[in-house]
């Protein structure tokens, strides 16, 4: 499994804005958390939220958690709000694919995230 791989390929898809492509970095369901709601989509479902939102999240600094984790740090910006905000996601890779994208509003809330989901997997 290629961690870092997967997630450049999701920026790339995401950054796109082609649907299609999007849909094609995550698994079926993937795992979402942002600001209007958290839970399991399908691909399309994902797909349409990048077309809607016109998202771009550009990385800015990888933190590895455990071989499936990894939080990045990104300046995210909107069509309506071109200024970049600094965000952070929590990334789960399975195979070649994202099946989770948790978008915290900064780093350190994405990385407590990140570990305390470690530490639930380790102890299951």
């Amino acid at each position: 499994m290629d961690l870092e791989g997967a997630i450049n390929r999701w920026h790339e898809r995401v950054n796109s804005g082609e649907p299609s492509a999007a849909a094609g970095a995550v698994t079926d369901p993937v795992v979402v958390l942002g600001p209007k709601g958290a839970g399991p989509i399908t691909p399309d479902g994902f797909a349409d939220w990048v077309e809607r939102s016109g998202i771009r999240l550009v990385p800015r600094s990888w933190h590895p958690v455990s071989e499936r984790l990894m939080v990045v740090e990104e300046d995210a910006s909107w069509p309506e709000s071109p200024a970049p905000t600094r965000v952070a996601t929590v990334f789960r890779v399975t195979g070649d694919k994202v099946s989770a994208a948790l978008r915290l509003p900064d780093l350190k809330q994405a990385l407590e995230l990140a570990y305390l989901c470690r530490e639930l997997a380790a102890t299951e």
